[in-house]
């Protein structure tokens, strides 16, 4: 038997944009503000993990052919490429370089080299938590 969750996947539609956009703003907000990386990356997952659940599994792979696996692995090698990449020019362990840049249409905009490290969490916990999900979703 089928259960009709029409409301469900109606409202779904409209929160995951919400989520995601709250996930990435949190994500940005990081550096001057409370969020970052890890905070970021668990509302993307919670986001992720509402697809799972309005949607089935084949849908949502469908529509997001993404690894989870791999992107966990990925977030760890940006993170500890960024941690390990300051040895490299003699300074301490996990120190940042920030520098200017002159975006097109922005303007001049600051980059740091924490925005990658930060990038590798969010990658990082998105990957487990959605593996994590997935594998206990298949222990039925």
């Amino acid at each position: 038997m089928k259960i009709n969750d029409v409301i469900l996947r109606t409202v779904t539609k409209a929160v995951v944009f919400i989520i995601l956009t709250l996930g990435v703003y949190l994500f940005f907000a990081g550096h001057h503000a409370p969020g970052g990386g890890f905070i970021g990356g668990l509302v993307l997952a919670s986001g992720i993990v509402l697809l799972y659940l309005a949607y089935d599994i084949e849908t949502v792979h469908k529509g997001m052919p993404f690894d989870f696996k791999k992107m966990a692995a990925l977030g760890v090698l940006l993170a500890t490429g960024t941690a390990i990449g300051s040895l490299f020019f003699d300074v301490p362990f996990l120190t940042q370089a920030h520098t200017y840049i002159d975006v097109p249409i922005f303007g001049k905009m600051g980059f740091s080299t924490v925005t990658i490290f930060e990038a590798g969490v969010a990658l990082t916990v998105v990957g487990v938590v959605v593996t994590i999900i997935l594998s206990i979703s298949e222990d039925e």
